[in-house]
């Protein structure tokens, strides 16, 4: 359970009705396959050890007594094993019938959770066998056992606290006042559910979506393990459409009409975290802690992180997404421009990514507002490192969407700077550079306050994130449109808007700027060419994307991280890479927090922003120390093995 996660399987036997020994056998046989995966959390359908569908044979002593007999050979069978095992019998209970959940782990049975909403509708019974579980609390008698029986039951481990588990079955899910609602509240991080869902077209489709979406809801791992082959087809067949789903995200899914079993692993500790930001603190349940020890030992994962994870794998739905974006950054600029009444938007143009970005969407807030677009000023300011490639494409860019391009050559201003200050211009060192970016923004201001205008920002979410900014440079405007949108999203959104373009010139042009290595070219080009490559020096954006996501979406330590970027990045760097620019990421994210505590207005795109009135409060002079520790500590055990 090593960083939290836990390993979970959803598990369909092929089971005979009424016939309790052959659905031990196979509840086990299938069980020991569970074991090989080390899951530590194994849950099989609804009724499994009997047959969802055995009718008024519920009603007979002998199947009722078969059942216990299957639930104590399964029983028997787990001692010494440490997964919690969840199984579906009939239990009566001072004369009436349950639809019941047994959890069992090394042999014990820790507890027995019944149905509270019986369907009674279409094709379902149930209310003609069993009773509602509802407000049930107390105890059983079952196995030579007195195990707990209720609704209030959550199963805790005890070496790992968060690994929490409570159970709902079946139609729990399907009603407005799940079961679940009340787990989740007393703490349960992992909501197991056993069910007999027959299948009919079009149901699961909406099956999985009612799973994700409670996950999502109630912030927790939902695992569903559904009946399949073996249950009576006189009026209904079951496909054993098992899920295993994380607050909203589909982790694992199995193929309808194939028995069997799924695994994934859930993150309690990403639910922890997420639950203490966004849970109502003002509203508690109270609920039968039940205690068990959990498999231990490191977490072999299954599951994919994706190595962008801003960035949507599917094209249709990049593009999708990239169209979204772009409305809310247009909207948002649209709004602030004809809230001050603006006279122009005034945008620095670098023939760059951002400013490019930067450029389309305050072409299409003033298409919205209706404005001419020459009311666009786009300047660009050459300098000591300006190429003529981006100088062109700045121009060209402008141009073909029909704004007013202005050049400002501050070449002259800066050195003139440099005179006053007493700086040497042949020191290319931090004042050389960042006094180009000052006189740069002076220009922009200026040329706003001549215009009533307004200077659009150009810097993105990842510059944010590592300070790759002037202060009260390039890190100043009067509204940041790119502020929430990450490097390696830009990349796309700038790509989305080439391949929808209407003029293949604007086409051309975009895709050249996106050829373009990424540069403030703040240092003197090298034959023509550009010297200073952004990610030479800071690292690779797509590796601090990941970094970022995880550590302020996700709330990962380093060391997690370390493990999880080792993974996704595989054959592209090496660990000892991985572990550089990390380091430089922890190290820049401290140390440049002043940068972010007061940064202009800009609208939130995404799931992370880092505005100091949004997502994000931290102390400027917050210290390092123990995310470098557990980056060290992460390092030198993978060296050890």
């Amino acid at each position: 359970m090593k960083d939290g996660f836990v390993k979970v399987a959803a598990l369909t036997p092929e089971i005979k009705v009424a016939d309790c020994d052959f659905n031990a056998s196979s509840v086990i046989s299938l069980f020991e396959k569970a074991e090989k995966e080390e899951a530590a959390l194994a849950v099989f359908p609804e009724l499994c050890l009997t047959g969802y569908t055995a009718g008024d044979l519920f009603y007979g002593d002998t199947l009722l007594k078969g059942a216990e007999e299957a639930l104590k050979k399964i029983a028997d069978y787990t001692r010494g094993k440490k997964a919690l095992v969840f199984v579906g019998l009939p239990i009566r209970r001072e004369g009436a019938l349950y639809n019941c959940a047994a959890a069992v782990t090394d042999g014990k049975i820790l507890g027995v959770v019944p149905k509270t909403h019986l369907p009674a509708y279409n094709e379902f019974y149930e209310k003609r066998w069993f009773t509602s579980g509802a407000g049930e609390s107390g105890d059983i008698s079952l196995c030579g056992q007195t195990v707990p029986f209720g609704t209030d039951l959550v199963f805790r481990a005890e070496n790992k606290r968060a690994f929490s588990v409570a159970a709902e079955i079946c139609e729990d899910l399907w009603v407005g006042d799940s079961p679940s609602l009340r787990h989740a509240f007393a703490g349960a991080n992992i909501i197991v559910n056993l069910s007999a869902s027959d299948e009919t077209v079009g149901k699961a489709d909406y099956r999985r979506a009612l799973v994700s979406m409670q996950s999502a809801k109630l912030v927790c791992g939902y695992v569903y393990a559904d009946a399949g082959e073996g249950e009576s087809t006189t009026d209904l067949v079951f496909s054993g459409h098992n899920l295993v789903s994380e607050n909203g995200k589909i982790l694992a899914e199995s193929n309808l009409f194939q028995n069997g079993m799924i695994c994934s692993e859930i993150d309690v500790d990403f639910l922890e975290y997420e639950r203490s930001k966004i849970v109502r603190r003002d509203v508690k349940e109270s609920a039968r802690e039940i205690a068990f020890t959990a498999k231990g030992g490191e977490t072999a994962l299954t599951r994919v992180y994706e190595r962008r994870p801003f960035v949507p794998d599917s094209e249709k739905e990049l593009d999708k997404r990239a169209e979204l974006i772009l409305d809310i950054q247009s909207n948002a600029l649209k709004k602030r421009l004809k809230h001050t009444s603006t006279g122009a938007a005034v945008v620095g143009v670098s023939g760059g990514l951002d400013s490019c970005l930067a450029l389309l969407v305050c072409v299409r807030a003033f298409g919205l507002l209706n404005r001419p677009l020459t009311d666009i000023v786009a300047v660009s300011m050459p300098a000591f490192g300006t190429t003529k490639r981006t100088k062109s494409n700045a121009q060209k860019l402008s141009e073909l969407l029909g704004v007013t391009f202005r050049t400002v050559d501050v070449t002259k201003s800066v050195l003139r700077h440099f005179e006053d200050i007493g700086h040497d211009p042949l020191i290319t060192d931090v004042t050389y550079e960042n006094s180009q970016a000052r006189e740069r923004t002076q220009v922009l201001m200026d040329i706003a306050n001549s215009l009533n205008g307004m200077v659009i920002g150009t810097g993105d979410l990842s510059e944010l994130a590592l300070g790759w900014a002037t202060y009260n440079g390039d890190h100043m405007s009067m509204y940041g449109v790119n502020s929430s949108v990450p490097k390696t999203l830009v990349r796309h959104l700038v790509e989305y808007e080439a391949k929808t373009a209407q003029d293949k010139k604007l086409a051309a042009v975009l895709y050249d700027i996106l050829a373009t290595p990424v540069s403030p070219e703040l240092l003197p080009a090298e034959k023509g060419e550009i010297s200073q490559k952004t990610e030479d020096i800071v690292g690779p954006y797509e590796l601090h994307d990941f970094f970022l996501y995880h550590f302020v979406r996700n709330g990962f330590g380093a060391g997690k991280i370390y493990r999880l970027a080792v993974r996704a990045f595989d054959k592209v760097y090496d660990r000892e890479t991985v572990a550089k620019w990390l380091r430089i990421f922890i190290r820049r994210f401290f140390s440049q927090q002043f940068k972010r505590s007061c940064v202009p207005d800009g609208v939130k795109a995404g799931s992370v922003s880092l505005s100091p009135r949004g997502d994000w409060r931290m102390p400027s002079d917050a210290c390092r120390v123990l995310w470098e520790k557990d980056l060290d500590k992460r390092i030198a055990e993978d060296n050890a093995r």
